[in-house]
């Protein structure tokens, strides 16, 4: 029989408390602050954006909640006719890791642009969606860009788009509409998670499985984007340190499993 002291049973206890603490605490920590913008079961909280249609107008229920997913979908389009849309969330962020879980399912909205086969994208420091024009084609924003292979050709996700924006990259202005990131390529109807760790005009990382694949800094609206230059008025300046996040549609049908946000101190 094992026999126990009473200081050996308050010390045995201690180490209890300390261990259990110990463990994971800072993903408890994590866990306790993530915020889940979808709640799994509506659209509460999002609001449609979609080109040619008021906002708010969910045109051919392109964006939908079945099965405890966001389901991006086309089949009330008799084409896809450059409509494009994007599904906003009603609260700004500045400091944050934003974290998803998406897929690309079925086959291509008919006239849907070749470029945009298993196409989307969450942008990120985004313009108010009351600030677009009707016809708008993409809000002003810093696009973190989801791609789905082709089943044989290297083609990577996380990638960096820029519709009326530039960010620093490597120390540079940079100015390209689009660039690769490092990740590998994703094909078929696979889940994959990704990451976004946004530090407001600071650094801006894209992540998947814990590596950094793209990285930049200082985003900033784009003077030679007439759009933007009417924003650069209204906010008394060129750089973005908040703004707004929304999901595409982009033309190809895609899942969104997880939509989280983790606020980060500033």
């Amino acid at each position: 029989m094992l026999l126990i002291t009473a200081r050996g049973l308050v010390f045995l206890l201690l180490l209890m408390v300390t261990s259990s603490f110990s463990l994971p605490v800072a993903q408890a920590q994590e866990q306790g602050k993530w915020i889940q913008l979808f709640n799994g079961k509506n659209l509460e909280g999002w609001t449609p954006k979609i080109k040619g249609y008021e906002l708010g107008d969910n045109f051919g229920n392109t964006f939908r909640v079945e099965d405890g997913l966001i389901k991006v979908r086309y089949d009330q389009y008799d084409k896809f006719d450059r409509r494009f849309g994007h599904l906003f969330y009603k609260d700004q962020f500045s400091h944050y890791r934003l974290r998803i879980e998406y897929r690309f399912v079925g086959e291509q909205a008919e006239e849907g642009p070749g470029w945009a086969y298993r196409n989307s994208g969450a942008m990120l420091h985004g313009e108010s969606p009351e600030t677009m024009a009707i016809d708008q084609d993409f809000p002003v924003s810093i696009e973190a860009q989801l791609l789905g292979g082709d089943g044989k050709n290297k083609r990577t996700t996380m990638n960096l788009c820029t519709p009326g924006t530039n960010v620093v990259k490597d120390g540079k202005l940079f100015k390209p509409h689009c660039t690769k990131s490092s990740s590998q390529t994703y094909h078929g109807d696979q889940w994959v998670t990704v990451e976004m760790e946004v530090h407001g005009n600071g650094i801006i990382k894209h992540i998947i499985d814990g590596k950094v694949v793209l990285e930049y800094k200082q985003s900033q609206l784009d003077p030679r984007d007439e759009h933007a230059r009417e924003l650069i008025s209204k906010n008394g300046g060129i750089m973005l340190s908040k703004g707004t996040i929304s999901l595409q549609s982009e033309s190809h049908p895609i899942d969104f499993r997880k939509v989280e946000l983790l606020v980060l101190e500033e």
